[in-house]
Formats: structure tokens, sequence, C-alpha cells
């Protein structure tokens, strides 16, 4: 699993389901993607249901960890929002068992469309 307490994911930038291939075995009947990100070797999938997050391991990013945190345990969030000048935005969630689990995204991502979207998920 992706160690959340010792980092962030680094900064997530949208890639329009470039790397969706990764995770189509991974979703169960009926789970739809709604938007994919990618950081270098790293990506993180938002589903319908969850966030699928995939970590490239070792030298030559064979080995691949895919972490699953489904929304229906989400107790807290926040989503920080770029400003005016196009700094980074940043979502946080909060999982029990788990802890704070934080994503970075380049300031050209829509952070609110995925507030609004864990929003509609978890409320």
């Amino acid at each position: 699993m992706i160690d959340f307490e010792n980092g962030k994911v680094i900064k997530l930038r949208r890639d329009n389901n470039v790397r969706l291939r990764e995770v189509e075995d991974l979703l169960v009947d009926d789970e739809e993607v709604i938007g994919s990100y990618t950081a270098v070797r790293d990506c993180v999938i938002f589903t319908d249901k969850r966030i699928i997050a995939v970590n490239r391991q070792g030298v030559t990013g064979t080995k691949t960890d895919f972490t699953s945190l489904p929304y229906r345990k989400i107790v807290v969030f926040s989503v920080e929002t770029a400003g005016t000048l196009g700094y980074d935005s940043e979502l946080q969630l909060y999982f029990p068992g788990v802890g704070r689990v934080t994503f970075d995204f380049t300031g050209t991502s829509d952070i609110i469309e995925i507030g609004q979207a864990i929003s509609s998920y978890v409320l």
C-alpha cells in the first residue's frame, strides 16, 4: 500500500483516462470511471465507488500496488483550491484505521469538480 503518512502523492495532472487500462480488471460490475490523474509513473483513478491509487514500484516499475479507497469509508474530507496565481490544489481524505490521505494536483486540475464528485458519494 502507498505510505500516505510519509509524504503526499506527487503532483497529479488529468490524463483523460490514458492509464485506465491499468485498473480495468479491478473494476466491479457497473463501476464507472469518472476521472484519472497521473504523476510520473503513478496514477489515481476516481470511479463512482472508490479511488484507486496505482503505485509503480522498483527500478523497472513492473511491480504495481493498487490501493482501493472506498468513498463510503471517508469520514472527513477537505478541498484546497489553487487560487488566482495557479498554485497547486489539494485533496485531503480521512479514513478510519488509515488516517489522512493527501493528493496534490497541478493548478490546472479542476479540484472543485473532484470535490463535488466526492461530496455526492460521501454525503
